[in-house]
């Protein structure tokens, strides 16, 4: 049932209890649940269990007698259709027919709006994804967070959140300096394999390509950057190393269009040195007191913050730990005013977080204990053909994410992106993904976004072939709705706005997919038991189309909510 429903039920439960409590410092909180058997009604509630030893009496007759209360009420009227007791004092609610068919109209009512909220009243929040280095194309694990973090910032944004989609290029140290190297080594007529070739080298053909333009010299562009054009000189590492980055990033970029992902903010790593943000947040955590030196190196106790051990900052060389600019990076983001910080990252960066957060907490600036929160995915195995997937031409070394698009939509751009989201957000994080091509391009029950889709297209359908005015269908008579598959149907899309506010909340922008493909099943089963377009009735027949078309509405917004297009026709 909605909200709204739900919060006026609660009122009844408090006027009902508002005598029984009176003169005494009782502030009873009112908890309403889903029974676990739906023979024994639509809500259930243990208020009486909960005070009934502290009112003195037996917790069965004081349900008894709140069960009374609720029904005198005249405000129950047209939301609790029946109440009573079970077992040692449970309060079972049946929700009025009229109450529940409401939902439809609500939904048309609200559109595009159903489900969202401003809950989050413009609180500021960054959520910072894909993150790759800038040293290589994007693999399947970073296909994997633009969708979950894409998805979860359309839920943030849908509760009211001010959301920015940040990128963060780890765009200094040794990796760069191999990437270059690479780069300068097939510049120099070396391959894979020749004895010149360095050994830690990158060895796909994306390496090939840079050195192909920089001989050529050509002008790269990244979305966000100035330009790199090439010098030639085979000898200039400088200038290799600038033209490979701005050219890898280029081809990020492209990456991120083709899967529909757009950033509103790009921050590079380098910029933490130029600006002297490592070395202020190194000065700051020692003026803390928090810091000692041992071995020659610099110590942070990071054990009074939760940590197994305590962490070297400084190594006796005067190099950085890789940590220590995480630490200068989120303290930035916390200046810059985001009171929530997201970080979806492979599960191989668990050990960073209570560094991290032990760093920010070190500096004494108030910052909350649990800052920054973290999304860990695991990985994503790809299967073809029957077949895993280990390597692309393209890579050298693993399939990336634009060959999964590709592959996905056997050539068609955008039936690959849809399916690959879809598919990339389909399991919770935290848990192993063997992503199937095969399945994702099928046509069948057995595609999940297939299925789905199929689902608003069928709508769309039946809606076409009716052919009538579908404003009308706002204000019918939605009375008629009375079989059990109905019920199921009305009570699912009751669901969606706590789905969403719960997914948000939890951080969890899986739970969309599984909604979707629920609220999917509930129409394609409600469809073949009743094909509304052959009712004689005709109220009947525009109840049902009302009921469908809520449905359509709220499959688009699911959609929507994790970046997968809800077409007309399949």
């Amino acid at each position: 049932m909605l909200a709204q429903q739900k919060l006026e039920i609660v009122a009844l439960f408090q006027a009902a209890l508002a005598p029984l409590t009176a003169g005494t410092d009782l502030a009873p909180a009112v908890v309403l649940e889903r029974p676990r058997d739906p023979a024994h009604g639509d809500i259930a509630c243990n208020i009486a269990m909960q005070l009934a030893k502290q009112l003195k009496t037996n917790p069965r007759e004081l349900a008894t007698r709140l069960v009374a209360a609720l029904l005198a009420d005249p405000a129950a009227k047209g939301i609790i259709e029946s109440a009573d007791v079970a077992g040692p004092g449970f309060i079972n609610l049946r929700v009025a027919a009229a109450a529940k068919q409401s939902v439809v109209r609500s939904i048309l009512q609200s559109g595009a709006q159903y489900g969202r909220s401003d809950a989050g009243a413009g609180d500021k929040v960054v959520i910072e994804f894909v993150s790759a280095n800038p040293t290589g194309p994007l693999h399947v694990g970073h296909g994997r967070q633009a969708a979950l973090g894409d998805a979860l910032s359309s839920l943030f944004e849908s509760q009211g959140y001010a959301v920015t989609r940040e990128f963060y290029y780890n765009d200094a140290g040794v990796q760069i300096a191999t990437l270059a190297n690479s780069v300068q080594a097939r510049l120099k007529g070396w391959r894979p394999g020749d004895a010149q070739w360095p050994e830690s080298a990158y060895n796909g053909d994306y390496i090939a390509d840079i050195a192909e333009d920089f001989k050529a010299g050509k002008t790269v562009a990244a979305s966000d950057g100035l330009p790199a054009t090439a010098s030639t000189d085979v000898d200039d590492i400088e200038s290799i190393r600038a033209f490979a980055v701005t050219y890898l990033r280029n081809e990020q970029d492209i990456d991120m269009q083709s899967f529909g992902v757009k950033f509103d903010n790009y921050f590079l790593e380098s910029s933490l040195y130029k600006d002297n943000k490592v070395h202020a947040a190194v000065d700051a955590l020692i003026a803390s007191g928090k810091t000692f030196e041992e071995g020659g190196a610099l110590w942070l106790r990071t054990t009074e913050y939760g940590d197994d051990k305590d962490r070297v900052m400084k190594k006796s060389d005067g190099t950085y730990t890789y940590f220590v600019p995480d630490v200068a990076y989120h303290l930035v983001k916390w200046q810059r005013g985001f009171v929530q910080a997201i970080n979806i990252q492979g599960s191989d960066h668990h050990g960073t977080i209570a560094r991290v957060r032990g760093g920010l907490q070190a500096l004494g600036l108030g910052i909350p204990q649990g800052y920054p929160d973290y999304v860990l995915h695991k990985m994503v195995t790809v299967m073809k053909d029957g077949e895993e997937v280990k390597i692309s031409k393209r890579a050298g070394s693993y399939v990336t994410v634009r060959d999964l698009i590709e592959w996905s939509g056997n050539g068609d751009i955008n039936r690959g992106r849809d399916a690959v989201r879809f598919f990339l957000i389909s399991r919770k994080a935290d848990t192993e993904f063997v992503f199937d091509v095969d399945v994702a391009l099928a046509t069948s029950d057995e595609n999940p976004v297939y299925y789905v889709q199929y689902a608003h297209a069928r709508i769309c359908s039946a809606l076409a072939n009716w052919g009538g005015d579908e404003a009308q269908l706002a204000g019918v008579d939605l009375s008629p709705l009375t079989t059990p598959h109905e019920a199921r149907l009305l009570a699912k899309l009751a669901e969606y706005p706590e789905m969403v506010q719960r997914a948000q909340a939890e951080l969890s922008p899986h739970q969309v997919a599984f909604y979707l493909r629920e609220l999917a099943g509930e129409l394609h089963s409600y469809y073949f038991a009743h094909k509304w377009l052959l009712d004689d009735d005709e109220a009947l027949k525009l109840a049902r189309l009302a009921l469908a078309t809520a449905t359509r509405q709220v499959l688009r917004n699911g959609l929507a909510l994790i970046g997968v297009s809800a077409p007309n026709k399949m």
